[in-house]
């Protein structure tokens, strides 16, 4: 029986994955196997030795401490671009208030006196102070063009834009499913020179911590539309004020909502929106589910943002999982332990990821405690699990 501990409200979908019969979930649990959350803060909950494995509901991993599990030897898993269209629709969306004025238009009527006798034209005289602006021929510039940025990028083609991305690590994956008329920017600083929109879809790091400061943002188009789905930190909202108030920039559309930006006319906030569908919060779900389904049970691995991916069909009586420190001779150590004891390996896989590997073996017998702790116990090795 595997044990799910929880936090925040877990789509229903996605916790229907876990079969009642192997699994148990609940959010207080003694000694989970592993943790299934949204936003919740890992960062200030202490994480019981007996977790193998994190899933976040989304896709970034800020409020989970992957550096400290790492070293534990526990698998960190997110859901990426599960949330993706739910986020692209929220960008064009923004967009869309932003060029034509419908948030001041609309802010305009709600302060008109439904019983003054010139009701209607005032509504005829407040229409030239929103006077809006047509997407076709503008420049979208998408910093980012993973799953959410590729989706954008194609959507501001269906309208008649030209898209500049930027994006030094792009899949082959995205890339496959980029429009191919998207152009491809070498810096940041040529995407925000020409881009009439230029919205951000980036992890928070310190690569990307004010990605649009104050000298970027002395650089945008004049009249340019701003916009941050993506994480609190990436742009510079200081310089981004000022330059708002100094009318250089058109609009600001965020996710991130601070008093500093509040009551500022340009300034679009929303309450953190971006991933806030019933449709988003299902797939983000029944994503982690699976994935922790399957290191769980058969040790693979996908999306996990510490770990290699890995799959390996099963054979054989038994299987070990092992999480180890990327060091020299650490599968010849676990081999030779293997043959000492007179297990016979039928097939393995081993790869590394950054400062940890990760090696999936099964073998024609079943192995015993003494053979499970004597690999635990190899250097360097930091978790190991018989499955």
């Amino acid at each position: 029986m595997f044990r799910i501990q929880t936090f925040n409200n877990i789509a229903v979908r996605g916790l229907n994955r876990f079969p009642r019969e192997q699994y148990e979930v609940a959010s207080t649990l003694q000694e989970p196997d592993a943790i299934m959350l949204r936003s919740h803060n890992l960062h200030q909950t202490p994480i019981p030795e007996s977790v193998n494995a994190v899933g976040r509901a989304g896709s970034g991993v800020n409020n989970i401490p992957v550096e400290a599990l790492s070293g534990r030897g526990v698998a960190v898993f997110n859901a990426p671009g599960a949330n993706a269209n739910a986020v692209k629709e929220l960008v064009i969306g923004g967009l869309l208030l932003a060029v034509r004025n419908l948030i001041p238009a609309s802010e305009y009527l709600r302060g008109l006196d439904p019983s003054d006798p010139d009701f209607q034209k005032r509504v005829e005289d407040g229409k030239k102070r929103f006077v809006g602006f047509e997407l076709p021929g503008r420049t979208m510039g998408v910093i980012g063009l993973g799953a959410i940025g590729v989706k954008i990028a194609n959507a501001a083609r269906a309208l008649g834009m030209n898209v500049i991305g930027y994006d030094p690590k792009i899949t082959v994956e995205s890339a496959w499913r980029l429009e191919a008329d998207v152009d491809r920017a070498r810096t940041v600083d040529a995407v925000i020179s020409q881009a009439d929109v230029i919205t951000f879809h980036v992890p928070l790091n310190d690569q990307t911590r004010n990605i649009l400061d104050a000298t970027r943002v002395g650089s945008l188009k004049s009249g340019a539309i701003v916009i941050n789905l993506a994480r609190e930190g990436v742009v510079d909202d200081a310089a981004l004020c000022a330059a708002l108030d100094a009318g250089r920039i058109h609009a600001f559309v965020t996710d991130f909502p601070s008093p500093a930006l509040q009551g500022n006319p340009r300034v679009i906030m929303l309450p953190h929106l971006g991933a806030s569908t019933v449709e988003s919060e299902e797939n983000c779900a029944v994503m982690i589910a699976d994935q922790l389904r399957a290191y769980l049970e058969d040790g693979n691995v996908r999306n996990a943002v510490n770990l290699p991916d890995m799959t390996l069909e099963r054979k054989g009586e038994a299987r070990l999982a092992i999480v180890n420190r990327n060091l020299p001779d650490r599968v010849g150590q676990i081999s030779r332990v293997l043959g000492q004891k007179d297990v016979n390996i039928v097939h393995m896989i081993n790869e590394s990821r950054g400062e940890l590997a990760y090696t999936l073996l099964d073998v024609e017998t079943p192995i015993d405690s003494a053979t499970a702790e004597a690999i635990a116990g190899i250097d360097g090795v930091l978790r190991a699990r018989v499955l």
